[in-house]
């Protein structure tokens, strides 16, 4: 049995509509993620705008995502850790923004531990007369169309096309897409080349960075896997935002100190595993792309290295094998690469998933050993 308040709007039209706002002020993972959803509403609404409202981080690879047609950036109110980073006047300042845009519907995606109702009530006030989205508890008129949230342990893409589903958008598939735009090609090609790697040569794409230190891989275990990797012939290129350089810096300056033999093969090993070269190939930095660059850089690649993070979802969008150090964070049946060869890594924790911004132990989930992770990979990519 449902609330009697779950789903009482009256059905939507949505062929009918010609402006959409899709709400996701979250990280650039999540505006990947998003993308079956936006997909489904263009499918369903084809001759409306669909506008994205997104936070910076996930504005940058909006451009990205098939079907979205603009972009309302803002640093929402309700996704800050520090109630005083945005005062009173942001959330009116937004209310007057959306309400410009005369949308006819908006729909509000969400994870499991976050809240549709702030975002409603400011779409309401903006006099928004379809608001749409999903939640474990009632929060009375902000939203139109209240769907009963799906179990917490859902895939985020299946949580977004599930609201969708239930107010009469069907699937349009669940699988990543990205459009990557020539020039992201041509600057990615031209990172490699000035890199001192070839066209056609195979190289791995390796992402230290994450959005909080709780996810992220120590800088001089991805060291030993760069090096791990470059002493079996494949190319290397440690890569991040310019904010990461530092980081992206650790990684390379450690990776080139460190002197490795071929990796040995693994214990279970397959015949799809390149051969080890006796030779040494390129590790390199690269922090100068933006998040397009970055993307093509990623679909190039034979595989990726990358901590929980958005570069884990731009590979699996890309269709590139992709090993992700999954720290106890989150849990990782929510997040995990689908529709690509993908081996997701972690250990095991009572205290997991903990949803904290650093951690207070010794990150235990992420002591896997960096033999193992180059192994994981040096596999997807000969499979690739």
């Amino acid at each position: 049995m449902e609330h009697p308040a779950a789903l009482a709007g009256p059905p939507v039209d949505w062929a009918a509509l010609r402006r959409v706002l899709v709400v996701r002020p979250d990280n650039l993972g999540d505006v990947v993620m998003a993308g079956p959803a936006v997909r489904a509403l263009h499918r369903a609404a084809p001759n409306a705008r669909l506008d994205l409202l997104a936070a910076p981080a996930g504005a940058a690879v909006a451009a990205l995502v098939p079907h979205v047609d603009g972009v309302l950036t803002a640093p929402v109110s309700w996704q800050q850790l520090d109630p005083a980073e945005v005062p009173p006047d942001a959330d009116r300042a937004l209310v007057r923004r959306l309400a410009r845009g005369r949308y006819d519907a908006a729909v509000v995606l969400t994870s499991f531990s976050q809240s549709p109702w702030p975002a409603a009530y400011l779409c309401r006030l903006a006099g928004v007369p379809v608001r749409v989205g999903e939640s474990k508890e009632f929060g009375g008129a902000g939203l139109t169309h209240w769907v009963p949230a799906p179990p917490d342990a859902s895939h985020q893409v299946d949580r977004m096309l599930h609201v969708l589903e239930r107010v009469g958008v069907p699937s349009a598939g669940a699988e990543l897409r990205l459009d990557l735009p020539p020039p992201a090609r041509v600057e990615a090609r031209e990172a490699l080349a000035r890199r001192g790697i070839g066209a056609g040569e195979p190289y791995a794409v390796l992402l230290p960075g994450a959005s909080c230190p709780a996810r992220r891989y120590p800088p001089e275990r991805f060291a030993r896997v760069a090096a791990d990797l470059s002493a079996a012939g494949l190319a290397v290129v440690v890569a991040g935002s310019a904010r990461e350089a530092a980081l992206v810096a650790q990684v390379t300056g450690a990776g080139r100190a460190t002197t490795t033999g071929p990796v040995p093969p693994a214990r279970h090993a397959t015949t799809t595993a390149p051969t080890p070269r006796t030779r040494r190939a390129t590790v390199t930095g690269e922090t100068g792309l933006g998040v397009p660059g970055l993307a093509a850089l990623i679909a190039g690649s034979a595989v990726v290295v990358s901590n929980n993070s958005g570069g884990a979802h731009l590979a699996s969008a890309s269709g590139r094998p992709v090993v992700v150090l999954f720290a106890g964070t989150e849990e990782p049946a929510q997040y995990a690469p689908r529709g690509t060869p993908a081996a997701v890594l972690t250990v095991p924790t009572s205290c997991a998933p903990c949803r904290q911004l650093r951690c207070p132990y010794g990150l235990e989930c992420l002591d896997i050993p960096p033999p193992d992770v180059a192994r994981h990979a040096l596999r997807l990519a000969g499979g690739g």
